[in-house]
């Protein structure tokens, strides 16, 4: 049989370190995303809507079509581009554009 590691308690005696002056540096990781809170309260869209898919990402710039509006946490549409390609975007990353004459 094995013998246990044995454990010391703490000194009773041992003092704290003197208070600092300056406080200490915060530290930010680099990992660390910003969430955009209005993204949560969505657009007034609806289905055949010309919008354009701005902010960045995929598509950027391009107009598109709305073809649904699935849902869920953040308000998102599936839009079919000039181009035939689909993509779900964010309704925060939509702005709506007049249609056609």
């Amino acid at each position: 049989m094995r013998k246990r590691k044995v454990t010391y308690p703490t000194p009773r005696n041992k003092k704290a370190p003197p208070p600092s002056d300056t406080p200490e540096p915060v530290y930010i990781r680099p990992t660390v995303v910003a969430i955009d809170m209005r993204a949560a309260s969505g657009r007034d869209l609806a289905i055949g809507d010309r919008v354009r898919i701005i902010g960045s990402g995929l598509y950027n710039g391009e107009t598109a079509i709305v073809e649904s509006l699935p849902g869920g946490v953040i308000p998102s549409a599936l839009v079919r581009t000039e181009a035939g390609r689909t993509r779900r975007v964010r309704t925060i990353d939509l702005e709506r554009v007049a249609a056609e004459a």
